[in-house]
């Protein structure tokens, strides 16, 4: 993909994995807005009985950007509304997976993911604006 071209995201749809991680079939289509772009996995597992979302920066960073957006990510933000969220350092980019509940009621499903595309983009954003206004410290 080309630096600068954006990808509008319209829609995430949510697939069942069974308890061999095998694809069962499609449980929705949810409408959301911004914050999706970050998002790059999104599935329900049968053995954890949770809606999965990883999500990352969406773009490379380099060495000093990843130890500073870890060190400057709010977890907190996330806890605070009731997601489980763990980081996942063994990946080339800062990455986070989300756990939550399945809601079946299509509307609060929808409703849910869109509160967590925002709190996702707000956290992402807050972090990497702080990596950069805090480079010194990192080239350290």
């Amino acid at each position: 993909m080309e630096e600068g071209i954006k990808l509008d995201f319209a829609a995430l749809v949510l697939m069942e994995l069974d308890e061999n991680n095998k694809f069962v079939g499609e449980l929705g289509s949810y409408e959301v807005g911004e914050g999706a772009e970050y998002i790059n996995k999104f599935y329900y597992s049968d053995k954890e009985n949770k809606v999965i979302v990883y999500f990352d920066t969406n773009k490379d960073v380099e060495e000093w950007e990843y130890t500073a957006i870890y060190d400057l990510f709010d977890l907190e933000a996330f806890e605070e509304k009731g997601y489980e969220i763990e980081e996942k350092d063994d990946e080339f980019n800062p990455t986070w997976i989300i756990k939550l509940e399945y809601i079946e009621e299509h509307r609060d499903m929808t409703e849910k993911l869109n509160e967590l595309c925002e709190i996702i983009k707000a956290e992402i954003e807050k972090a990497m604006d702080e990596a950069v206004e805090k480079k010194a410290d990192y080239l350290e």
